[in-house]
């Protein structure tokens, strides 16, 4: 268990209630997304229930038993579109029987926290930073997609079909319909008012507001009872076993088990991908490190038991972690006061909920998916090396019309591949008689360096890379960026034995230089390679960042412009 600090009490708990009130409408939305598959009058209420289970009880867990300080998880964009399959398929397979998707959803979402736990102890964290740029990527901006292409249905007052290709194609048939014109009105309403509340204030947030006005609204305008969330049972919630829904008896649960491990798997592997990213958000917010695997078994014990309540799975949740951070959270404790306050809603407010339009949830998911695309990585498509830009694209398409589990599997394979063939020719190659290494070496001063001065040596850093600069080492380069002294005013990168940048690379290198720029310090580079220079200047790096004046051929010329400098002060 990770040790619960009390020296930030005041900044955690106004951070977990902030938190807390931007969750609720999250975990309501993606709770009814997951159960959007299902016909059945129970599924909006059901969903509700189980995406406010669900962050209530990972929520409190995670942070518990987790690794990271400040993390605030729930249900997210990524897990609620495999939930929504699994509950789907279940339903289809049981011919209507919401016994058995409870019983589906469950059993995958148990045995998504037990793999996330031998994930942690087996200490398989550590390799999450290993996936290439491009496939996230391409992965998350399909999962964006998908939901937004989802919740059109709900946003015009109809049924959103389970397959994406049957969203695309019966989406104009859909509109050619009866549109629900109230439905359009009030899903519009809330997407502008989600847009418009950050520009007035950033004090509270938004989708709380846009779901409280929108939904007055449509109290006011008597809107149809049948298109809201519905009645949403209130009490403790309860375990699978306890569900008056469920007949045991009846199930086979040797076929059920077994039927619910692949999901599981593919739940907890995208569940400890999207964790660990936000824990490496978190981490720069608060300066602190955090333990990956510590936090993924965290996340399973959370995952664990929001299954065996019948709760949707979650991970942690990078915007609620922004918040809470943003609002003073510093530790565990804010983690668990936002999951306490869902609780608190839970068992009072449910007979609130129940007035809440779905498409009120569909403007809220709609403006999540369209946050998660990732439009600077299509932007620089014409600009990164074209191994990258393939890699994003299939992993793309292969999210949008095939299924997550495969995008990322086949996304890693042409990644790997690739680096393999890049790899093999650079081990080949020699730059001035010295066998490139991929390597960040610091201490060992190059030849050409005999002419750094005593007194410069005082204020100048030289960062020596060693290496390609990518996917595979940019954990490393940013360490070694980070150990920059405090006392210099001058850091000159060497880049001379840098043949290769990719995505990855060129957007770690960004992040450095800004960093650094940050705290005063002016940077400089030194015999940029050709590979790495295109790249970074397609991407605005230089000059942006590092102005052309500041970018030398020599690393004699650089030093030549420092003496200079020295001189005029």
């Amino acid at each position: 268990m990770a040790f619960i600090k009390t020296n930030n009490i005041k900044g955690d708990i106004f951070g977990g209630i902030t938190a807390g009130i931007v969750a609720l409408p999250l975990a309501l939305a993606f709770g009814i997304q997951a159960f959007g598959g299902i016909d059945s009058p129970e599924a909006s209420s059901i969903g509700a229930l189980a995406g406010l289970v669900g962050a209530t009880l990972l929520g409190f867990l995670a942070s518990l038993f987790g690794g990271t300080h400040s993390q605030i998880s729930g249900p997210t964009g990524p897990m609620t579109v495999i939930t929504a399959s699994i509950i789907s398929g279940a339903w289809t397979a049981s011919g209507g029987n919401i016994g058995t998707v409870l019983i589906a959803m469950s059993l995958a979402g148990i045995f998504c926290g037990l793999f996330q736990i031998l994930f942690g102890l087996i200490r398989i964290g550590k390799y999450v930073r290993y996936i290439p740029y491009p496939v996230l990527s391409g992965f998350m901006s399909g999962i964006g997609v998908i939901i937004i292409l989802q919740q059109l249905y709900p946003l015009i007052g109809r049924k959103s079909p389970v397959s994406t290709i049957d969203m695309i194609a019966q989406f104009p048939e859909a509109c050619s319909q009866s549109i629900n014109l109230m439905a359009l009105m009030i899903g519009i309403g809330t997407i502008l008012l989600i847009l418009a509340i950050p520009r007035i204030t950033k004090k509270v947030p938004s989708t709380l507001v846009a779901l409280i006005v929108m939904t007055l609204v449509s109290v006011g305008l008597s809107y149809d009872s049948a298109m809201t969330i519905g009645d949403i049972p209130a009490g403790l919630p309860l375990p699978l076993f306890m569900k008056d829904a469920i007949d045991l008896g009846s199930i086979d649960w040797l076929k059920a088990i077994e039927a619910a491990i692949v999901p599981g798997l593919t739940l907890a592997g995208l569940g400890s991908i999207d964790t660990l990213l936000t824990s490496v958000v978190a981490d720069n917010l608060t300066k602190t490190k955090h333990n990956s695997n510590r936090e993924l078994i965290g996340q399973g014990i959370g995952n664990a038991f929001a299954g065996l309540f019948c709760g949707i799975s979650g991970a942690g949740a990078t915007m609620r972690t922004v918040v809470n951070v943003k609002s003073g959270g510093r530790t565990q404790l804010s983690g668990m006061v936002h999951a306490l306050l869902l609780l608190a809603i839970l068992l009072g407010l449910g007979s609130l909920v129940k007035y809440v339009p779905l498409a009120v949830l569909a403007g809220i998911l709609i403006t999540v998916g369209w946050g998660i695309i990732d439009f600077r990585g299509f932007r620089d498509l014409t600009h990164i090396p074209k191994a990258d830009a393939f890699v994003l694209i299939v992993v793309f398409l292969m999210t949008v019309f095939v299924d997550l589990l495969t995008a990322v599997g086949i996304g890693m394979v042409i990644a790997c591949f690739l680096f393999m063939m890049r790899a093999g020719d650079l081990i080949e190659r020699q730059y001035g008689g010295v066998t490139l290494q991929q390597e960040f070496d610091r201490t060992i001063p190059w030849n050409d360096e005999s002419g750094v001065t005593d007194d410069m040596k005082q204020h100048v850093y030289i960062q020596r890379l060693g290496g390609p600069v990518f996917f595979g080492s940019i954990t490393g380069f940013n360490k070694v960026m980070h150990d920059v002294p405090k006392d210099v005013n001058t850091v000159i990168i060497r880049m001379r034995r840098v043949t290769f940048m990719d995505q990855s690379g060129a957007y770690a290198m960004e992040t450095a230089i800004k960093d650094l720029q940050a705290k005063g310090i002016e940077v400089l580079m030194t015999i940029i390679q050709p590979q790495a220079n295109a790249i970074m200047r397609k991407t605005h790096i230089i000059p942006a960042l590092i102005p052309k004046e500041h970018t030398f051929k020599t690393f004699e010329e650089c030093i030549a412009y420092l003496k200079e400098r020295d001189t005029k002060k």
